[in-house]
């Protein structure tokens, strides 16, 4: 009878240790350092965030030396903000199409603003705070090129960056073109201009930032034909219901108090195109 007793002490104690010991794990229970909140607020609760951002996009999110600019990296600043974290306390971390989802997946990166298009494959594994602006799939052709839309496309070779939308909508609506791809708009343009292929193509405004380009002025043009609507969403873990939710908060925010007029005219308001009216009406449902 003792030792059976004994042993249910030690069983029990065994247990309340393992349980204490659960108790610590922010990632188990999905509490966070900010005074028990989860996910991404909670994270931003320690003054520091991760941000997912493109390197290679002139205007939107561009790379020179260890800084970055554009206007996702502005808008990216004015999350933290929100969250309570300073410009000193965000890290920021180049993604590609490719890995944005598995960068969120893995914690990698907090948060991803990245020209990155809300769509129901993605939604399936990460959520979407926004969409904080509508762009367009279009071409970027040289100036004497006779394409004049996707339905000139047959034949042609047209370059797109893997695990992008634009490359999935060219695979399977337009499966006569010749589709080349890279892991950066970049290499697409720099083929482009070397005669290696005969179009990008990619969303229309991230196209402009390249035919803006010094290097590149006069050679290219935007076709002006949009073919599909690409809504640019803010990716965060799935499961972080509460964050997409402050996310939206935020960029109300920032319509009222006029700040993302701001993160517009600074970047790609530079090249003369007016600032978009953010519809906050249309701001996705968070789940």
């Amino acid at each position: 009878m003792r030792m059976t007793r004994l042993a249910a002490t030690l069983g029990a104690l065994t247990m309340a240790l393992a349980v204490a010991a659960c108790g610590g794990d922010d990632e188990g229970t999905g509490t966070g350092s900010g005074g028990g909140k989860a996910g991404i607020e909670g994270k931003a609760a320690g003054g520091k965030l991760v941000i997912g951002v493109k390197a290679d996009q002139p205007g939107l999110g561009l790379q020179s030396g260890t800084a970055y600019t554009g206007f996702d990296v502005e808008i990216g600043k004015i999350l933290a903000k929100g969250l309570g974290v300073p410009e000193s306390g965000i890290e920021w971390k180049t993604t590609v199409s490719a890995n944005r989802e598995p960068y969120i997946q893995q914690g990698q990166v907090d948060l991803v603003v990245a020209t990155y298009t809300i769509n129901d494959e993605r939604k399936k594994v990460v959520n979407f705070g926004g969409p904080y602006f509508i762009a367009g799939q279009d071409l970027l052709v040289p100036t004497a090129s006779t394409i004049t839309g996707p339905e000139s496309l047959a034949g042609k070779r047209v370059c797109s960056v893997s695990g992008s939308t634009p490359a999935k909508r060219i695979q399977t609506e337009y499966k006569d073109a010749k589709l080349q791809q890279f892991d950066t708009y970049s290499k697409c343009v720099t083929a482009l201009a070397g005669g290696q292929v005969d179009a990008v193509t990619t969303d229309d405004i991230i196209l402009a930032g390249y035919a803006a380009q010094d290097q590149y002025a006069g050679k290219f043009k935007v076709v002006g034909k949009p073919f599909s609507e690409e809504p640019y969403g803010i990716g965060l873990k799935k499961d972080d219901t509460a964050g997409c939710n402050k996310i939206n908060d935020i960029l109300k925010a920032a319509v009222t108090d006029g700040s993302y007029k701001k993160a517009w005219d600074d970047t790609l308001g530079k090249s003369g195109t007016a600032a978009p009216e953010l519809d906050t009406t249309k701001l996705t449902n968070c789940a």
